[in-house]
């Protein structure tokens, strides 16, 4: 177990080193747990965090759909956060997970809501 969680710990830090946000095109990060999932948009140059949304949030709890749809709904969320701060485009940080299930619902459902990335 120990292993698994080192080797996601190293691709993150290699995706890290690779992307990084600005205020006009901040990261979209996104972390998944066994039960929940988090998205936040991260000016790196500042090392701020501009708009959050998660699976927590009472409108997204308030529905009773399987986790896919929740990631999809918080991938909303978070694009609409965006298009209130007036930000159209991003820079997708999936965490170290691979782009698939709960990650790409996230992602296709900020994309569905309008941005770009």
């Amino acid at each position: 177990m120990e292993a698994k969680i080192v080797r996601r710990q190293k691709i993150r830090y290699g995706i890290r080193a690779k992307i990084s946000g600005t205020a006009q095109k901040p990261r979209l990060s996104v972390f998944r747990s066994n039960a929940e999932i988090y998205a936040q948009l991260i000016d790196d140059a500042t090392g701020t965090t501009l708009a959050a949304a998660s699976s927590r949030d009472k409108d997204i709890v308030a529905q009773k759909v399987p986790k896919v749809e929740k990631s999809k709904l918080v991938g909303a969320a978070i694009a609409r956060k965006a298009t209130d701060l007036g930000l159209s485009a991003v820079v997708f940080d999936r965490g170290g997970n691979l782009y698939h299930g709960r990650v790409k619902a996230v992602a296709e459902g900020a994309r569905e809501a309008g941005l770009k990335f």
